[in-house]
């Protein structure tokens, strides 16, 4: 019993901090953001720093929101649907998920001020969104020809080098939710500027399963489970400031800065839970315990430019390329040297590019959408880029309208469950969609 209780301590310490996000990761994580808001803005794949008049667009640009002409308020429901194939060591899996959540809520309150001053149509907003929601599910399986936890322990009376194979599983939980309070300003007939001053209250949980099948080639079996469970939660706060001008009646060009979010975050996080069967017997249970631990995370800054061009009141196109350099995350209040170094090293500038289109029919409006945003990793493949379009269709009814949008989204990926350079990662291929509705109502 000793002998094998030496081997659960040294598995025990071999997967360690192996399964969970390290913190680089959990950086660039709490860095994006996805196109999540009402149906009209996601129909058009979130291009509408040039336009505004849409409560989400106010996030890409706060002086979006001194283009409504009335007061309005708007509520928005999706359900997001993920299929994840994974491939390791041959061996293919598909997970399919769906989750609904209230994912947009906002109003719009617009004044008009005295005639004989320059600026008019003062808007004050309030709005809630979902910047990044981490619900979903995912397996793999597989035999990697390897038995990483014991094969470091060949001088033990019993070698279980054989191996017949590993599961993994990851399950992922919370959200990234977003409150914006905006402020703005239409100056003359061709100047709309704003700012926005923005709060983030993130909630991340991730638990992820290893399972380990060995053998010594005699006919004794040496399985392990291990559970690793993070939990990290916390608040941050960001600005934003942006214009819009209009120098003729067809075209429109946005500029928008939103600065870095400053977050505040404490995690819990449980290093193992540790389950060893020896020929079909449970011999060894043993559980870390939850550490916790606080720290700060500044994420890069984004820079948003924008054109649209309108044909008159049957349509118009709108493009917005945003900026963001990664390798300005910095984690800090420890000792996060090494950390930060790897965000200069291993990651890179960004580019997304958006583009969208409508077109109305009386009070039908049919829209499209197309976006690409490239991988922050400098090691990263081209399919790692996140690329996607988007369709939809709004009703206009006297008092409101109602708002409907499908959108889908590719990008592959890799992880490694492994620190042992034997273990290749599980590749996955990863699909999204996503339908929303939207009710919108004049105030």
């Amino acid at each position: 019993m000793k002998k094998l209780y030496f081997i659960a301590m040294l598995c025990i310490a071999f997967i360690s901090n192996a399964q969970t996000l390290s913190y680089n990761d959990i950086g660039v994580l709490f860095s994006k953001e996805n196109i999540n808001g009402t149906a009209r803005y996601n129909a058009m794949s979130g291009a509408f720093g040039a336009l505004g008049g849409d409560l989400s667009s106010i996030e890409t640009n706060p002086a979006g929101a001194a283009v409504f002409l009335k007061s309005e308020f708007s509520v928005s429901l999706n359900v997001r649907n993920i299929e994840t194939a994974s491939s390791f060591y041959g061996t293919n899996e598909l997970l399919e998920n769906d989750y609904t959540n209230l994912s947009q809520a906002g109003g719009v309150f617009v004044f008009n001020t005295r005639n004989n001053s320059n600026w008019s149509n003062l808007a004050l907003s309030f709005n809630y969104s979902i910047t990044n929601n981490f619900e979903d599910l995912w397996i793999a399986s597989g035999n990697s020809g390897f038995a990483p936890i014991t094969d470091l322990y060949d001088n033990d009376p019993v070698i279980y080098g054989n191996s017949d194979g590993q599961y993994f599983e990851n399950y992922t939980d919370g959200k990234n939710s977003k409150y914006s309070f905006t402020i703005a300003s239409q100056y003359n007939d061709n100047l709309y500027v704003g700012a926005s001053i923005n709060t983030y209250d993130i909630d991340y949980y991730q638990s992820v399963l290893i399972e380990e099948y060995n053998n010594d080639g005699n006919g004794n079996t040496f399985d392990v489970s291990q559970i690793q469970e993070l939990l990290t939660y916390g608040d941050g706060y960001s600005f934003n400031v942006g214009f819009i001008s209009k120098p003729s009646d067809n075209i429109r060009f946005g500029l928008a800065y939103q600065s870095p979010v400053w977050y505040t975050l404490a995690e819990d996080f449980v290093e193992y839970d540790v389950v060893i069967y020896e020929n079909d017997v449970n011999t060894i249970e043993d559980f870390s315990g939850t550490n916790g631990f606080d720290y700060k995370l500044r994420t890069p800054s984004k820079l948003t430019g924008s054109f649209a061009y309108i044909f008159e009141k049957q349509g118009l196109i709108s493009v917005d390329y945003i900026y963001k350099n990664y390798s300005n995350i910095k984690l800090s209040n420890a000792n996060f040297t090494e950390e930060n170094i790897a965000f200069d090293s291993d990651l890179e500038s960004t580019g997304q590019l958006r583009i969208g289109t409508e077109w109305r029919f009386d009070n039908l409006s049919l829209r499209g959408g197309y976006h690409i945003e490239k991988s922050p990793y400098k090691n990263a493949i081209s399919s790692d880029n996140n690329e996607g379009f988007s369709l939809g269709a709004g009703y206009k009814f006297r008092g409101g309208k109602i708002d409907f949008s499908y959108q889908n989204s590719t990008n592959t990926s890799s992880y490694n469950f492994y620190s042992d350079n034997q273990v290749d990662a599980a590749n996955l291929d990863i699909d999204t969609s996503k339908f929303t509705a939207t009710l919108v109502l004049n105030i």
